[in-house]
């Protein structure tokens, strides 16, 4: 029997210039496998740049049960409908307030234990740690039920001292979309090593 050690979180690129093409490399990429939750992280885009790729991408996401989640604007999370936010740590609260019960809010606390506890303790679904520190996440994953998420230049090769470390998803972001034979099969590069026989 086999089950799933640990679970990809896709992150969008950091500026999409044609949603609609890059629509198909999301497609693609969910075709490859299991895949929990996919982040839009825009850098330097405004409001309305935000909104048209969020409606492109978010049914594309839902209609495939995973998760669409809004880097850093919960209260553009509530408004385009997506189904969680991500924020820096110390935003856990404000974020909460906006977007409710609801919906997911994860926190981003790349050295902070303290405020990683914090976060949990009130709610945060989902603390992410910066995927250089595989002791703050063996220890995090040995201590907490609250999920953890390993985040940076996650790749395929590099995975697997994640997946040992504890980590419950990685946030994979140029390991598949610039992955040498394409999104699809990245997604299931990393699904393979997800599995693991019990």
């Amino acid at each position: 029997m086999s089950t799933l050690a640990c679970r990809l979180y896709l992150v969008s690129p950091e500026r999409i210039d044609h949603p609609a093409i890059f629509a198909n490399d999301l497609r693609a990429a969910l075709d490859g496998g299991d895949v929990a939750a996919f982040l839009l992280r825009l850098t330097d885009a405004d409001d309305s740049t935000i909104a048209r790729v969020a409606d492109t991408l978010r049914p594309v996401c839902q209609q495939r049960d995973v998760a669409f989640v809004l880097a850093g604007r919960p209260d553009l999370a509530l408004k385009l409908d997506a189904d969680g936010v991500q924020v820096d740590v110390a935003d856990y609260a404000a974020a909460r307030r906006i977007v409710g019960p609801e919906r997911q809010v994860g926190v981003v606390a790349p050295s902070s234990r303290h405020l990683a506890m914090e976060a949990a303790e009130a709610g945060a679904d989902y603390v992410a740690f910066d995927s250089g520190d595989l002791e703050l996440i063996e220890w995090w994953s040995g201590l907490f039920e609250i999920p953890c998420v390993a985040t940076g230049a996650v790749t395929v090769d590099n995975a697997k001292p994640l997946i040992v470390a504890g980590a419950d998803f990685l946030a994979v972001s140029h390991g598949v979309w610039d992955h040498k034979d394409g999104p699809e099969a990245a997604v299931r590069a990393f699904n393979a090593l997800f599995t693991t026989e019990s």
